[in-house]
């Protein structure tokens, strides 16, 4: 049994320790907050850049996972019908949607979330 008394003994420091660094709701809310607000600040910067590589990596993206989409929803099956109706038996190259879909709704849920605070007129 001591043994279980000195285990329960670190326990109880390391859980300790450990609330002393965990933050209340407030805290939490406050500290997001602020991080939100220093992501806004870079991406103006970003956006603002004269450069390229900076300014230009978020319509990059946004551009190609819109052209993937519309080639994989529109033009692949499109295309495909009109191969096959010439009697051209060719399959066209297709890709993994699972992660082009999570690249975009990270990108447009954003868009999503403000739009609902919009709607909710929340801050």
């Amino acid at each position: 049994m001591p043994k279980l008394n000195v285990v329960a003994g670190i326990i109880d420091k390391v859980a300790d320790k450990i609330d002393e660094f965990t933050l209340d709701k407030t805290e939490k809310a406050q500290l997001i907050q602020e991080i939100n607000k220093a992501q806004i600040e870079v991406n103006k910067v970003e956006a603002n850049s004269s450069s390229l590589f900076v300014s230009g990596w978020r319509p990059f993206v946004g551009w190609t996972c819109g052209i993937a989409l519309c080639y994989h929803f529109v033009l692949q099956p499109f295309l495909t019908f009109v191969l096959y109706s010439f009697g051209h038996q060719i399959i066209l190259p297709t890709f993994d949607m699972g992660t082009l879909t999570t690249i975009l709704m990270g990108m447009l849920g954003l868009g999503g979330l403000r739009s609902y605070e919009k709607v909710k007129k929340s801050a």
